[in-house]
């Protein structure tokens, strides 16, 4: 059903979109989503973070002795 969607349709949609909305409740909406995916971003890339600094903490704790054998 998608597929059958031209450009003329979309320009359509989005005049409909536009219309039923208005400028200024759009225009406020995707400022939320671009916080939102900002905030999503932030939050990966503190995880990435935290991950590479647990993995800096930790150390090997084999024994001196078993370290040739492995």
């Amino acid at each position: 059903m998608i597929n059958n969607i031209g450009p003329m349709g979309m320009v359509v949609i989005a005049v409909v979109v536009l219309v039923l909305f208005g400028r200024g409740k759009i225009s406020s909406l995707m400022g939320e989503v671009g916080k939102g995916i900002t905030a999503f971003k932030k939050g990966v890339d503190d995880g990435k973070k935290e991950i590479e600094d647990s993995m800096a903490e930790a150390r090997d704790v084999t024994p001196e002795e078993d370290k040739d054998n492995a």
